[in-house]
């Protein structure tokens, strides 16, 4: 296995199983309706703001992989819409994932010489830098989800 099948599949396993940690993006929202998505608990972050930033760097970063220019603010990672039905909650979660699938497909394909390479910016840091950094950011805003689904199944 190549370095970047590597990171294709530790980016695959956390969004839709596989990893070591044995918790993923998509089992761990199967079971959250739009009610427990869109519930504030204390002064955390909502479950669907989370998936929405969770999302908010993969989107971005896709677009670099398919040749686009990266467009993206830091701002905004948490601007999600409105969650107001069941309806809206899984096209929000269905986006994620689907977005998540296509990323890993095109980062298959990238070239591993690219991996060192600065990532659109010098400011950024390389390819390698960013790619692993989205992987360790939705496992840690997956580990928040996990707590706040716990914290909601307890009231």
């Amino acid at each position: 296995m190549t370095i970047i099948q590597q990171i294709a599949k530790h980016f695959r396993d956390v969004h839709f199983g596989g990893n070591w940690t044995t918790v993923n993006v998509k089992d761990t929202l199967t079971t959250v309706n739009w009610q427990q998505a869109t519930t504030k608990v204390y002064e955390l972050n909502t479950i669907a703001a989370l998936v929405y930033h969770i999302n908010y760097y993969v989107n971005p970063v896709l677009k670099v992989l398919q040749g686009e220019v990266l467009v993206a603010s830091d701002k905004f990672s948490f601007d999600v819409p409105p969650i107001t039905s069941e309806e809206e909650w899984l096209s929000l979660v269905t986006k994620a994932l689907t977005e998540a699938e296509l990323f890993a497909q095109q980062l298959e394909k990238l070239d591993e010489t690219k991996l060192f390479e600065d990532f659109t910016d010098v400011k950024y840091g390389n390819y390698c830098r960013n790619l692993m950094g989205i992987i360790e950011h939705t496992h840690y805003h997956l580990g928040q989800i996990v707590v706040i689904k716990k914290i909601l199944s307890l009231q």
